[in-house]
């Protein structure tokens, strides 16, 4: 009677235990949408004005699981479509001058930790310019998640946004002359996998 009890309380918690599977909690998986996705920067020319500037081509992934307070987000930048509107300005920020594509045709980023903050969060992670790694964080206001009108599909959006200093990545030319403080916003749109 042992056994036989034994063997049924066991088969019993496996049984019990296979149940609860699907209620496993998994962070929903994103693709980056490269035609809803914009990473802009402004910085300062030469006191007189400010510049802005975009990148055309991005992809990426992002997975969010607010429940359980995790989270990720990696962003890969062809850094070769910069455009600034002026084709002469972009081949010179395509130079070794600047960010040097021939050499490294990335800019990437990867989330370390992830904060939930109110409706929006706050991710921290490794900022990769000319094959040189900082920290950043991207503060993220709202973000933005339901059905698409068009194609039906989950889609979550939101802006990200950071400053940092491009002389931290080894981008030293016309200091002082043309800033040295970058404003980055992301604007993020991405359909669930």
């Amino acid at each position: 009677m042992h056994t036989f009890f034994s063997t049924g309380l066991k088969a019993c918690v496996v049984v019990l235990a296979l149940s609860l599977l699907p209620f496993a909690v998994v962070a929903d998986s994103y693709t980056i949408d490269p035609s809803h996705t914009y990473p802009n920067f402004k910085i300062d020319h030469l006191g007189f004005s400010t510049m802005y500037g975009r990148f055309g081509k991005t992809s990426g992934r992002i997975s969010m699981d607010r429940a359980e307070g995790s989270g990720s987000v990696d962003i890969v930048i062809d850094a070769a479509s910069i455009d600034t509107g002026h084709a002469k300005r972009d081949d010179h920020l395509r130079s070794p001058d600047f960010f040097n594509v021939t050499e490294f045709p990335q800019i990437t980023f990867k989330s370390n930790t992830v904060k939930y903050v109110g409706d929006g969060a706050s991710v921290t992670g490794d900022l990769i310019i000319m094959g040189v790694t900082r920290s950043v964080t991207l503060d993220i206001p709202r973000i933005n998640c339901g059905t698409h009108p068009f194609n039906k599909k989950q889609v979550c959006g939101f802006n990200a946004t950071t400053r940092f200093k491009r002389s931290d990545f080894g981008m030293n030319y016309g200091l002082p002359g043309i800033g040295d403080e970058v404003s980055l916003d992301i604007e993020v749109e991405a359909f669930k996998d």
